[in-house]
């Protein structure tokens, strides 16, 4: 735990120095997942009824509502080892899936993450949503997370590859890494990074260092149809999971 200390330590330098904003939230356009001025419309969905869909993030980037279609044909890892599209991953029709996408298996802030997810499953599960969460390693990284926090393995899956996080254009880089100012909300979380690292062990630490530079995101999908998308600004910055809650119960299940 020390390691870890003197790490976000050496970061806190740097980014308390710098001022930090709020991602706001914003709708999706019917074309477009547009990061512009607030604002609100109701999508249709395969029957009449309709739903708001939202998007929350500072990026100038575009995502489009084609988005599943696209990412459908993606093929990622179980975490035993078996390749699997993502659109095998939940119901492509009518089910509401949760996607989070953890940079990688060895990051501690991602544990925190896979700990949260796995404390809020029973939840989601309920309100018949599934969650999905992806991490940038291979399938063997990807057990040593989930053995260590612990996670279920069959709602966790590998892209050592990195081609899901391409597709959706999740950022990469130094910068966002370790200098980002969102990264400084892990300071508010720290016992529960403490807890969730109970068991963490740099094993997991893709065998790629150049993955450690990946940042993730979170996304919500009806079907194909992209609800919600939020691209992480730096390591550490998740989307609050009562915001994804909110998200889903908005949504009619099937």
């Amino acid at each position: 735990m020390a390691t870890i200390s003197s790490r976000i330590s050496l970061c806190y330098s740097t980014l308390k120095s710098q001022s930090q904003s709020p991602s706001p939230s914003h709708f999706l356009t019917p074309k477009k997942v547009c990061f512009k001025p607030t604002k609100q419309i109701t999508l249709s969905n395969a029957g009449n009824s309709g739903f708001l869909a939202r998007v929350s993030s500072s990026s100038a980037a575009e995502i489009s509502t084609n988005i599943g279609d696209i990412l459908s044909d993606v093929s990622v890892f179980t975490a035993s080892g078996q390749p699997v599209l993502f659109k095998d991953l939940w119901d492509q029709n009518e089910g509401v899936a949760v996607v989070a996408f953890l940079r990688h298996f060895g990051c501690f802030c991602c544990w925190e993450l896979a700990s949260a997810l796995k404390e809020a499953k029973p939840k989601f599960d309920s309100a018949g949503v599934k969650l999905i969460a992806v991490g940038v390693g291979t399938p063997d990284k990807a057990r040593i997370l989930a053995e260590g926090v612990p996670f279920p393995m069959d709602s966790l899956y590998a892209d050592p590859e990195r081609k899901a996080y391409d597709v959706l254009g999740l950022y990469y880089g130094l910068g966002r890494t370790f200098f980002n100012p969102a990264s400084a909300k892990v300071f508010s979380r720290l016992d529960q990074v403490k807890k969730a690292m109970e068991n963490y062990t740099i094993k997991a630490t893709p065998d790629d260092v150049s993955s450690v530079l990946q940042q993730g995101g979170m996304f919500v999908f009806k079907g194909k149809q992209l609800l919600y998308a939020r691209k992480d600004e730096g390591t550490g910055d998740h989307a609050p999971l009562d915001d994804i809650f909110d998200v889903c119960c908005k949504t009619p299940v099937a």
